[in-house]
């Protein structure tokens, strides 16, 4: 009588179906994970420009235009990603820009595909009080349409 080695069918079936079990549940939750971590990102680095244009705005008349600002002096307030020299800047999932003036300065943060990379957007002047608001696909987070304030 000849002895085989192996699996069946059925046993390989089972273990493929508690696979796809336990991956079913894990997928979401990390997809939720990762969002997360890219809010957080862009939350701490919303409270890194607000103390970059404030030391900033202590060593000049007026504070930074734009964040490419930031990082054109020697040593740089922020580093490049966050500070590019374009219009908005791409960093964790979230586009910054800021605009500055002699008196005061706005810097918002969107996330680059809402639901996707964030699902809130962010706001903050140079009051330093982040907000945040939902929902704002297409527009970004104004001091008129952000009324949460972000505790911490």
């Amino acid at each position: 009588m000849l002895k085989r080695k192996g699996f069946t069918l059925v046993e390989i079936m089972i273990v493929v179906a508690i696979i796809a079990l336990l991956a079913a549940i894990a997928i979401p939750n990390l997809l939720r994970a990762r969002l997360n971590a890219n809010e957080s990102a862009a939350i701490a680095a919303m409270q890194t420009l607000v103390s970059s244009a404030t030391s900033f705005r202590a060593a000049n008349p007026q504070y930074p235009t734009n964040l490419g600002c930031l990082t054109a002096v020697a040593p740089p307030y922020i580093d490049t990603q966050l500070g590019c020299a374009n219009a908005t800047c791409l960093k964790q999932g979230y586009n910054f820009a800021l605009v500055g003036a002699t008196n005061s300065f706005t810097a918002t943060a969107q996330p680059e595909n809402t639901g996707i990379t964030g699902v809130r957007s962010f706001f903050v002047d140079s009051s330093g009080v982040i907000r945040y608001c939902t929902g704002t696909t297409g527009s970004p987070c104004t001091a008129t349409n952000a009324s949460d304030i972000l505790n911490n």
